[in-house]
């Protein structure tokens, strides 16, 4: 097995394991409301866990990315293996672009649903 196989094998398991993260950052948002009566402290904590999740959405994401450099890779019989962070590196938003990444990755279909009818529900309880 080759340099990039062994690096897809590992990425690939870690790509998955950020996905059942964030499934367990949406059950802690439905334990919030049904946990904590008072909703002005369940908004708060129901908005940072919705952050969390775009922060390792994000994360995933630049997992991804490399994943898709390392296929075309193993397709074409090219590229350098062990690039991940190298890679991030050159093309690392700074500042407010970072933050700006995240939120971008927050307000995705897939991370936000939940949130904004949790907030509803906490409100109304």
């Amino acid at each position: 097995m080759n340099a990039l196989n062994e690096e897809w094998l590992a990425l690939q398991s870690q790509h998955e394991r950020y996905e059942a993260l964030a499934l367990g950052v949406k059950l802690a948002a439905f334990a919030v409301v049904v946990f904590v009566p008072d909703s002005m402290l369940a908004l708060p904590l129901l908005a940072l866990l919705w952050l969390q999740e775009g922060v390792l959405k994000t994360f995933q994401g630049r997992l991804g990315e490399r994943l898709l450099v390392i296929e075309a890779g193993l397709k074409s019989g090219e590229g350098a293996a062990m690039q991940l962070h190298s890679d991030w590196s050159a093309s690392r938003p700074r500042g407010l672009g970072l933050v700006a990444q995240y939120l971008k990755s927050a307000l995705r279909p897939t991370v936000a649903l939940p949130y904004p009818l949790l907030m509803v529900v906490s409100l109304l309880a």
